[in-house]
């Protein structure tokens, strides 16, 4: 049997972990940053041109016009950048013609070597355009590969199963692959409705192949075991294996998950959390409760800490109620001052006529919140029991 101190260490560790999360700088002014960014090049211009009227007339604005299509260049397609590049070179020689106008020329540096070299670097400004933009498109082509594999191994539930109204969304964090960790399903077996909600420690392709492994096993004993206890058993097992045929001696490799089961006639849930966040009901009424669990489980691959997952819990689903499933790259979402996004209270006194629509505004909201920026995939499973229909009489 694990010793408390193991235990307690354990708790310790993933509580480090998450205050590290919180103390990192946040990234919602890169995108401030680079939304303004894309007026610089227009700046430059306009810089370039109080410069030459209002600076000594022995120095002119040519270093700002040759910076402004270089800048345009990453930023806009290659028509803009052609066309803050021509911008350039007429207000230089425009300027140069108002100067010969005013009979200054004398005390004008030669415009010759000014335009060539806005035009010298406007070509190069094309080049890069170009360059970037087929980099751009070999890196979408791999974005496109990486989500029919990330469909292929997580495919979307059914919109309706067993009589209960499904939903699942998968956001990938903006500067990560489409390939992650998270993991659900959903499916209808003799013992009712069964759930699975997860996140594998790691990004890229051993995490995902951990997600097979671990949804595999999940289709399988979903339908073969009486229990929850006996599911989270076998996914346990499988765990074990894959490591041990893949060779893998990391002792960090783990899976958070949570496992429902909602019996047949919908009436209540039972939940198995394995050191995931818990999970919500959304009341029809606006209200939201937190599932926390009763006892503290260790996630799936540690269990040799602690043999036993324990009993699930079990609590009433009422009719017009949601349950909500979702992964820490929803909790762990951060606004620029470093606060944590909180689901159940950004949620409370709401109501959604659909769980699709729930996360759909869930997610436009965590964007608004953290600025556009994440720093972890997220995976969100709506379930909602629907009100009966009476039955008509006759």
């Amino acid at each position: 049997m694990p010793t408390p101190r193991l235990l307690e260490d354990y708790v310790k560790k993933m509580a480090a972990d998450r205050s590290a999360k919180a103390v990192e700088p946040s990234l919602a002014p890169v995108s401030y940053l680079w939304r303004w960014s894309r007026l610089l090049p227009a700046a430059l211009l306009l810089v370039g041109i109080l410069f030459q009227f209002f600076m000594p007339l022995s120095l002119n604005g040519s270093p700002f016009f040759v910076a402004s299509p270089l800048i345009a260049a990453p930023l806009f397609s290659l028509g803009r950048t052609l066309a803050f590049g021509g911008a350039a070179f007429a207000f230089a020689a425009t300027l140069r013609f108002v100067t010969e106008m005013r009979g200054e020329e004398s005390v004008v540096p030669s415009m010759g070597p000014q335009l060539t070299t806005i035009a010298f670097a406007t070509a190069i400004a094309a080049l890069v355009n170009v360059m970037v933009r087929l980099s751009s498109e070999r890196l979408s082509s791999a974005h496109e590969v990486a989500e029919a594999a990330q469909r292929a191994v997580l495919p979307t539930p059914s919109k309706n199963v067993a009589g209960l109204r499904v939903a699942a969304r998968y956001q990938a964090a903006q500067r990560e692959a489409l390939i992650g960790g998270d993991l659900y399903g959903a499916r209808s077996t003799p013992h009712g409705v069964r759930l699975v909600m997860g996140d594998v420690r790691g990004k890229g392709m051993a995490a995902i192949e951990t997600v097979s492994v671990v949804l595999g096993a999940f289709r399988e004993a979903s339908e073969q075991e009486e229990t929850l206890s006996g599911v989270a058993r076998r996914l346990e097992e499988a765990l074990v294996r894959d490591r041990a045929d893949r060779d893998n001696t990391d002792e960090e490799t783990f899976v958070t998950c949570v496992l429902v089961e909602i019996p047949t006639g919908h009436q209540v849930v039972r939940l198995l959390n394995c050191g995931h966040p818990a999970p919500l009901l959304l009341g029809g009424d606006g209200s939201v409760t937190p599932l926390t669990p009763s006892t503290f489980r260790l996630p799936l691959g540690l269990l040799d800490l602690a043999p036993s997952p324990g009993r699930p819990d079990t609590w009433d689903f009422p009719p017009d109620s949601t349950l909500l499933l979702y992964t820490d790259g929803l909790s762990e979402a951060r606004d620029a001052t470093g606060t944590f996004y909180d689901p159940a209270s950004r949620l409370t006194g709401r109501t959604f006529p659909t769980p699709a629509r729930l996360l759909s505004t869930l997610v436009e909201d965590v964007q608004d919140f953290s600025g556009g920026l994440t720093e972890d995939d997220m995976a969100l499973l709506a379930v909602h029991r629907p009100t009966p229909t009476p039955a008509t009489r006759i």
